[in-house]
């Protein structure tokens, strides 16, 4: 892992189409901008866990019998 230090307003860059600028830093909380191609995705780490997880807790087994009475439900 690459550690870089950088002060309000200065950016690090990442090869020819990626800006990483800090925009602000208040009470231990570094704001940053992130400026890159449409298609790369950018996303906070925890958010990617939870979709991860998500995942695979709707990938688990199903109650057939809750399923079916759901069915049952909707349809009326």
């Amino acid at each position: 892992m690459l550690v870089l230090a950088r002060k309000l307003d200065e950016s690090i860059v990442i090869g020819d189409d990626i800006i990483i600028k800090v925009i602000s830093i208040d009470k231990g909380v570094v704001k940053l901008g992130i400026e890159a191609p449409h298609n790369v995705s950018i996303m906070r780490s925890e958010l990617l866990e939870d979709v991860k997880y998500a995942n695979i807790a709707s990938s688990k087994k199903v109650n057939l019998a809750a399923l079916t009475l759901l069915s049952k439900i909707l349809k009326k």
